[in-house]
């Protein structure tokens, strides 16, 4: 076995660096509902998610087997420029939807990363075809379905079983079980995500030599990486948050809770089946299931087709830029310290343009945008269900009540 080169030690900490952007770009996945209906205070929020991600990351090595041996050939000639490449264009990408506050994966940016810089440099023999369609885009198609679905049937049975029950009461409870589901959410991020940055650790170190093909992670590979995710979350990506937790619908206690309960479930279930889901998917079709199962809960469309988009260019977008860092990284020394000084301008640029527009824990609930001409309608003839209080601002003018009383909204507000 040979020593950890420089090359392979600047990898690394490329890829620790990947972890913890994805760390801050991911953690809205776990928390954004959560702090949106108050059941956490952010910062405690945040704190909690990260102890949870680094101690999902001990738990399994089964994703970082996928990304170290089965859509990458680790036998194909794959040298550490070409995942140095592929961890600047993942990098790169994070911050370009961080920045739009877009809600994409972080994972897909990863495997379109080092697709593309493998295709470049090695060829089309470099990537396992197969393995990218099974435990990529199937499950990158059928999870956030499977999620949302499950969100909306839970929501519907949720609300249900508490109709005739005070409202105030099971807030309560539903604030507690959105802080047990939270917390699991953030222990499955941990267990599927970081073992992402594992495996390309875990690459690089079989590329050159340092350990054997098909080998487990190190466990000092498994600690930083769970390290770097787990301060990433702490520092809390929140664009994104409010996104998730505003941007989407208005959640409240009972679909927050739901959304997060079957979304653990689905994402624990791919890790223990190998599957690199991406968490991200999961979380906002859940979300957007919790929206279409409440009644008068409406979904902001605009917002959730713009994240559709970022999800279908994210493979492409990546692969893209990391392509053209794998070709100036092949031309040799000088190409790899092109990429990275160019990487650490666009980062440094992405950064100082968030800066025009802060977004932290003491704004982080104020509502992205303004409701649309469509959701205002389908608020308007879809009543909340019954013993909801509707907000200060709608309660102006006369409407129509669930019962068909014709009351008007301010007394049915205060009745409730």
């Amino acid at each position: 076995m040979e020593h950890i080169t420089l090359l392979i030690g600047i990898v690394i900490v490329t890829a620790l660096v990947f972890d913890f952007t994805n760390g801050f770009h991911d953690t809205a996945n776990a928390m954004a509902t959560t702090i949106s209906t108050g059941a956490l205070q952010p910062k405690i929020a945040v704190a909690m998610s990260a102890s949870l991600n680094l101690v999902g990351a001990f738990l399994s090595v089964e994703v970082a087997k996928t990304i170290s041996g089965g859509i990458i050939d680790e036998s194909a000639g794959i040298r550490p420029e070409v995942i140095f490449a592929g961890l600047v264009g993942a990098i790169v990408w994070n911050l370009l939807t961080w920045l739009a506050g877009l809600p994409s994966s972080s994972s897909h940016a990863l495997f379109g990363g080092l697709i593309g810089a493998t295709l470049v440099s090695v060829g089309a023999d470099g990537v396992h075809g197969g393995a990218v369609v099974m435990k990529v885009l199937i499950p990158a198609v059928a999870a956030p379905v499977v999620a949302g679905i499950a969100a909306m049937a839970a929501t519907r049975l949720t609300y249900r079983l508490a109709r005739n029950r005070d409202e105030q009461e099971t807030a309560k409870g539903y604030r507690a079980g959105q802080i047990a589901s939270a917390a699991l959410v953030s222990l499955a991020h941990g267990t599927n995500d970081a073992q992402k940055t594992m495996g390309v650790i875990t690459l690089a170190l079989i590329t050159g030599g340092v350990v054997a093909p098909h080998a487990d992670p190190p466990l000092w590979v498994i600690a930083s990486a769970g390290l770097a995710i787990a301060l990433g979350t702490y520092l809390g990506g929140w664009r994104i948050i409010r996104t998730m937790g505003k941007g989407i619908t208005d959640i409240q206690p009972p679909q927050g809770f739901a959304a997060q309960t079957g979304a653990a479930a689905t994402i624990l279930a791919s890790s223990h089946l190998g599957f690199a889901l991406s968490t991200t998917q999961v979380c906002s079709g859940s979300v957007m299931g919790s929206g279409l199962g409440r009644k008068g809960g409406v979904v902001r469309w605009s917002t959730a087709a713009r994240m559709v988009v970022a999800w279908c260019l994210t493979l492409p977008a990546a692969g893209l830029v990391s392509a053209g860092a794998a070709l100036l990284a092949d031309q040799g020394d000088w190409g790899v310290a092109a990429v990275a000084v160019l990487a650490l301008g666009i980062c440094g640029a992405i950064w100082a343009a968030s800066r025009r527009k802060p977004i932290d824990h003491t704004n982080v609930n104020e509502a992205p945008e303004p409701a649309g001409v469509v959701t205002t309608a389908l608020q308007a003839v879809t009543p909340p269900p019954a013993g909801q209080t509707v907000p200060a601002q709608e309660a102006a003018g006369p409407t129509t009540t669930a019962n068909g009383s014709g009351a008007p909204r301010a007394k049915a507000a205060s009745l409730s």
